[in-house]
């Protein structure tokens, strides 16, 4: 076992527990102050330079000089050269601890339960399962029919059907409604651009229906024989709706629907209910809904309710009335009704009102019960609605967690299947009767390798940011870690899209509600910035983190979080991981061509108007790279990645070896194979986790000297 006494980790969610897992504190070990990796900038190591190539770029009477422009390039060899450059470099600069990275990436799939099976759930007389058999990098989804003793029916085995790629991952798994034909998408290149295939599950044999180019699922229409599904346009923006008759060719399928709207994407699903197909369109600030009864998959689908700048709703059918989540005055949204065929907003009527303290997140319909995602104090809590009877919300006996419904596909039920997670606490699965109140633990993450959760203790304190609003932050560390201020420290953080990181908080997400949200986006995005350094000073101030080891992280959006907070605050970090980030933002925002642009005006701005071209500018990460000394960093990013072009974090080591002042080590790690979430395969990923956990272990001092090299 590698024993590496543990960080003190902060803000960091989700991926807390990888770390958490593969290191135990020993105090029986010297720790050392040096680093290898330090050391290695001393010696005589050729450094990648990219070429500049002069390109001007103007708009507004603004000029910006960006010399490697170019390496947007994806064909041109000189591009594939330097990235390869890059990445021997990093090989170099990190020789010293290839023995450490192996040793740690088996540590990281020792702990990984090998053979191991998700809990099953039941839909439509069949129990599903996925399961992983040893030593095999992809699940096995399979199935049994009425009971879980019955014999299983393998309807896909990943491990096979990956052969021969790189790169390879299913998406959206649909079974037709007489449980015989079975639709899914397969990425070959990781660009997040699925082709849908049909397996008949009575035979085993593949239809010869092959359709391209789409989001990765389908939806099946209630005659078993007629599927919609999403195709994506040059900027990969999911915006027309098909159908296609099986059997028939995909070139003969019917349009749909089409969005025209730019700013606008496109999906299509079924109703828990099964009553209806829905076509739904979303922009950051509003939506619109059309649906078609699923008995009729060639009648005309009919507009819900029209979309209006700054309205925002979801729905779900239940019986003879849609359930409507909204914003429509209302901050935090409200839960609404309204008869079938009456569906305007002037027929909805309120169910659960707006609350200035309690975020309305999403809703779950059973025949007998409403259940009701709600996020309070940054913590999501569930509240269970029978039709009759008193209504409660389920206890789970801790203060900071994650607890969320998970796959409920059954309408008739009084059991809701629940995920639950803290800090400290692997994923555990429920079952929750919501008429008697009792939690069944139906499965925990095993990690492996005598992991105790009562080895770890967890905090969650409030941060009070420099303009007096309070941050949560969460916090977690062994229980032998000093909390004296000499223990090195990694804050991670996103803040962007609300998309809310449990339990981590800073202004960008919907942790305290859509205010917060809002207040870090647009024209207050630097709010997330600033929240970020306050909570690290904080973190430092009181004994959380050694100054001088207190560390940072953040991937996609939580990149440009790391771009702008090692310009604003360099001296503060000991090291910095950025992944996939995105911090080339006027640029990317500018460029209509690429994915993610148009459909993001709402969070990020439109720099084409003036106002909001100043103030990107004015924290893009890219653009405000000076000649100072940064901190080691660590950048990562995909050839492929379909969210965060390549050459974003490309361009930006480029500049960055060309600006600062530092002989800290700047190291560039593209994945040749994959895209925005990194390797396929359950134990490729952990090449990169490792990757990632050496390169603070060694600035720490933290890396175990006796297996380096």
């Amino acid at each position: 076992m590698i024993k590496i006494p543990t960080f003190v980790l902060c803000l960091s969610g989700i991926w807390v527990a990888g770390l958490m897992t593969s290191c135990k504190s020993d105090s029986s070990q010297p720790e050392s102050n040096s680093s290898p990796l330090m050391s290695m900038t001393t010696k005589n190591i050729d450094v990648p330079i990219a070429t500049k190539k002069p390109k001007e770029l103007t708009i507004h009477g603004d000029t910006r000089l960006d010399p490697y422009y170019w390496l947007n390039e994806r064909e041109n060899p000189e591009v594939i050269d330097y990235l390869t450059a890059e990445n021997d470099y990093l090989d170099t600069m990190l020789s010293h601890s290839k023995g450490f990275q192996e040793k740690l990436y088996n540590e990281l799939v020792g702990r990984v339960k090998q053979t191991d099976m998700s809990v099953p759930f039941k839909e439509n007389g069949y129990y599903y399962i996925t399961r992983y058999e040893e030593g095999q990098e992809y699940p096995i989804h399979s199935r049994k029919k009425g009971t879980l003793e019955a014999s299983e029916e393998v309807m896909l085995d990943v491990n096979q059907l990956a052969k021969g790629f790189d790169y390879y991952a299913v998406g959206g798994r649909s079974v037709s409604p007489d449980n015989k034909l079975l639709v899914y998408g397969e990425d070959t290149l990781s660009r997040r651009i699925y082709t849908l295939r049909i397996k008949d599950l009575t035979t085993g044999k593949m239809l010869p229906d092959v359709i391209p180019n789409t989001g990765g699922g389908a939806t099946w229409a209630e005659d078993n024989k007629t599927i919609f599904y999403v195709t994506k346009d040059s900027t990969l923006r999911e915006y027309r709706v098909w159908k296609h008759k099986i059997g028939t060719p995909s070139s003969a399928d019917a349009l749909v629907y089409e969005e025209g709207d730019e700013t606008f994407g496109a999906f299509v699903y079924k109703t828990k209910s099964k009553k209806y197909i829905v076509i739904g369109s979303y922009s950051t600030m509003s939506q619109e809904y059309s649906y078609l009864d699923a008995a009729n998959p060639d009648g005309k689908f009919t507009v819900f309710q029209k979309r209006v700048r700054g309205l925002e709703y979801g729905i779900e059918h239940f019986n003879d009335i849609w359930y409507v989540r909204t914003n429509k005055e209302a901050k935090n949204f409200r839960l609404m009704k309204t008869p079938v065929g009456a569906t305007g907003q002037e027929n909805w009527t309120e169910v659960i009102p707006n609350r200035s303290d309690v975020l309305l997140e999403g809703m779950d319909v059973f025949k007998d019960y409403l259940v009701l995602s709600e996020r309070k104090g940054g913590i999501t809590q569930l509240r269970v609605m029978p039709t009759t009877g008193q209504e409660h919300y389920i206890e789970f006996g801790e203060k900071a967690y994650v607890a969320m419904t998970s796959v409920n596909p059954e309408f008739d039920t009084d059991v809701l299947r629940i995920n639950y997670q803290s800090m400290t606490t692997p994923n555990t699965t429920y079952d929750y009767n919501m008429k008697s109140k009792e939690k069944t633990m139906l499965k925990q993450q095993e990690v492996l390798g005598g992991f105790n959760t009562s080895d770890y203790r967890s905090e969650r304190i409030m941060v009070k940011v420099r303009d007096g609003v309070e941050v949560p932050v969460s916090i977690v560390y062994h229980k032998d870690t000093p909390i004296d201020g000499t223990s090195p420290c990694l804050l991670y953080g996103y803040g962007s899209y609300g998309a809310s990181m449990d339990p981590s908080f800073i202004r960008g997400g919907e942790e305290m509600g859509r205010q917060w949200y809002e207040d870090g986006k647009l024209l207050n995005k630097k709010n997330t910035f600033t929240d970020f350094i306050d909570c690290g000073k904080y973190l430092a101030a009181n004994k959380y983190a050694d100054p001088k080891r207190l560390f940072a992280m953040g991937g996609s959006a939580g990149g440009l979080l790391m771009g702008a907070v090692v310009n604003m605050a360099p001296d503060m970090w000991a090291g910095v991981i950025a992944a996939v980030p995105f911090v080339d933002v006027v640029t990317t925002m500018l460029d209509e061509s690429i994915p993610l642009t148009t459909g993001e005006f709402d969070e990020w701005g439109n720099p084409k108007d003036k106002t909001y071209y100043e103030y990107i500018k004015s924290y893009s990460p890219y653009d405000n790279v000076e000649a100072k000394n940064y901190p080691p960093m660590l950048v990562t990013t995909g050839l492929h990645d379909s969210q965060v072009q390549y050459w974003e974090p490309a361009k930006w080591v480029a500049r960055l070896r060309e600006m600062k002042t530092d002989q800290n080590p700047l190291l560039l790690h593209t994945n040749m194979e994959a895209g925005h979430g990194g390797a396929s395969g359950r134990f490729k990923q952990f090449k990169e986790t490792a990757l990632e956990y050496t390169f603070l272990l060694d600035l720490a001092g933290k890396m175990d000297s006796n297996i380096k090299g």
